[in-house]
């Protein structure tokens, strides 16, 4: 039998490549983003959606979702002392009260399916200490404790989980991967000398998303290609 799920930021990176793969295996999708999709998944319940606009609501939804997939994020490194209040503000709209107020719609609908999951995303950098990080480690870090969080309030009837990639090959990282030297370096802080991939964390969604991952709750999986963990 089709699921139903609800990936929010879907147009692009890695939310649009969970739906892609959620579409080849002929779920029922509901996406929302500020941007359309491609126009080849055009047959995909699409809405248009903005996690910054106040009160924002998510129209449409199905009456049971079996899935919820959260990708809005942001990159924005500076050095500690540049980063002024509104920064951190926006970071914590886009990454924390988005996903907050997405989730608290979505539940009651959670609920009802018999396998209800929930895939936020952190980041390597709230677990491994980087200089310029210090605002999306703080939001992202909040991501992690909403998850340990709602994954004991919501036990044993809907599962949460996060993934916290290292820097992946997305629109978002284009400034930080637009040239090949950059690519290079990038690629050489990582044990197994490449860069993530957006096919690299919706496979990893759609594992923590599946029956797979049906004793899994609470967890943040790192998908870093070992950056968080080995020298």
């Amino acid at each position: 039998m089709k699921k139903n799920y609800v990936i929010v930021g879907a147009s692009s990176g890695i939310g649009l490549e969970i739906a892609r793969q959620l579409q080849a295996q002929g779920e029922n999708i509901w996406a929302y983003s500020r941007h359309p999709l491609p126009a080849e998944m055009e047959e995909i319940n699409w809405s248009a959606f903005d996690v910054l606009q106040p009160e924002a609501q998510l129209e449409n939804l199905p009456e049971v979702v079996d899935g919820l997939v959260y990708c809005p994020g942001s990159i924005n490194l500076k050095p500690f002392l540049r980063i002024s209040p509104n920064d951190l503000r926006k970071e914590l709209e886009i990454n924390v009260v988005g996903a907050f107020q997405v989730m608290q719609q979505v539940f009651p609908r959670l609920k009802k399916s018999d396998a209800g999951s929930v895939v936020l995303f952190s980041t390597v950098a709230v677990q491994t200490g980087m200089s310029f990080h210090a605002g999306i480690a703080a939001a992202k870090g909040a991501v992690e404790g909403l998850v340990r969080a709602l994954a004991a309030e919501w036990a044993p009837t809907v599962r949460i989980n996060a993934i916290a990639p290292s820097l992946t090959d997305t629109p978002l990282a284009a400034q930080l991967l637009n040239t090949e030297e950059k690519r290079l370096n990038s690629a050489q802080r990582h044990p197994l000398k490449r860069i993530g991939t957006v096919e690299d964390m919706a496979h990893a969604a759609l594992f923590l998303l599946s029956v797979q991952a049906s004793f899994i709750t609470g967890q943040v999986l790192p998908v870093d290609g070992g950056m968080g963990s080995l020298k």
